[in-house]
C-alpha cells in the first residue's frame, strides 16, 4: 500500500514538472538614473547594462518572473538641459545589483508551443532589492569614503515578446525603478559639498534585449486570467 503511495505521489509531482514550460535567458542593453545630478531622461541609457531571469509560465497569460541585474549608473552635470546644474559641474558613478521577482501578465494569450500564439507585448510588475554605495564622509576635499547599503524599489516596466527560432525567444523591455533613496548620486546631508538640497527620491532605469530559451513540455496550464 505505502509503494502504491509513493508511485501514485512520484507520478503526480513529475506530470506537474513535466507538464510546464520554463524559460532561462538573459538581458543586454543599458541602464540609466533621474536625480540631483546630470539630465533628466527616463528613457536614455548611457552605461552598458545586463540581467540574467528565469520564468514559470503560469498559464498562458501570466509567468512567474525572477531576475538578477547588473546595472551601472552614472550622472554628469555637463550633459543637464539646466544651466544650475552644467554650471554646478558635479558627476558621480554607482553600480547596482538587483534580484527582483514579480509577474509578467501578456496582453496576448503566449504559448511557444502553439502555431498562433507566439507574441504579445506584456506589463511587468516587480518587487526589487538592491545594493548600492553611497557617501558618508570626505575626510579630505574630494577624496569621498563609501559604505554598501541595500534597500528596496518598485519597478515596473513594459515589453514585447515573440518567436524567434524553436524554442528560443526574443524581448524588448524598458524598466523602471522607483527607490525609496535619494543618494544614489551621492547626495548627502551630512557632507557639505554634497548636499544638493533636493529631497526627490532617485530613480533608475533599464531598457533592453533579451534572448530567452523555453523548456519544458508543452504546457499544461492551470485555468488564470
Amino acid at each position: 500500500m505505502k509503494k502504491s503511495i509513493l508511485a501514485i505521489v512520484f507520478v503526480s509531482l513529475s506530470n506537474v514538472m513535466l507538464g510546464q514550460v520554463y524559460e532561462a535567458g538573459f538581458f543586454v542593453g543599458g541602464s540609466n538614473y533621474v536625480g540631483d545630478i546630470g539630465r533628466t531622461n527616463y528613457i536614455y541609457p548611457n552605461e552598458i547594462a545586463g540581467a540574467v531571469f528565469f520564468k514559470y509560465n503560469w498559464n498562458p497569460k501570466m509567468a512567474v518572473r525572477a531576475t538578477y541585474s547588473y546595472l551601472p549608473v552614472s550622472g554628469n552635470d555637463l550633459e543637464a538641459d539646466t544651466d544650475f546644474r552644467r554650471d554646478r559641474g558635479f558627476s558621480f558613478s554607482n553600480t547596482i545589483h538587483e534580484f527582483a521577482l514579480g509577474l509578467e501578465y501578456n496582453f496576448y494569450e503566449y504559448d511557444l508551443s502553439s502555431v498562433d500564439k507566439t507574441w504579445t507585448p506584456y506589463l511587468l510588475i516587480e518587487l526589487a532589492g538592491f545594493n548600492y554605495q553611497y557617501a558618508v564622509a570626505e575626510p579630505r576635499p574630494n577624496d569621498f569614503t563609501f559604505e554598501s547599503g541595500n534597500s528596496i524599489a518598485l519597478p515596473f516596466g513594459l515589453g514585447f515578446k515573440s518567436k524567434l527560432i524553436g524554442n528560443f525567444a526574443f524581448a524588448i523591455e524598458a524598466k523602471f525603478r522607483y527607490t525609496f533613496l535619494d543618494d544614489i548620486d551621492y547626495t548627502s546631508s551630512y557632507i557639505p559639498r554634497l548636499d544638493f538640497g533636493n529631497n526627490t527620491n532617485d530613480w533608475y532605469m533599464f531598457t533592453g534585449v533579451s534572448l530567452t530559451y523555453t523548456f519544458g513540455r508543452p504546457a499544461c496550464y492551470t485555468k488564470g486570467l
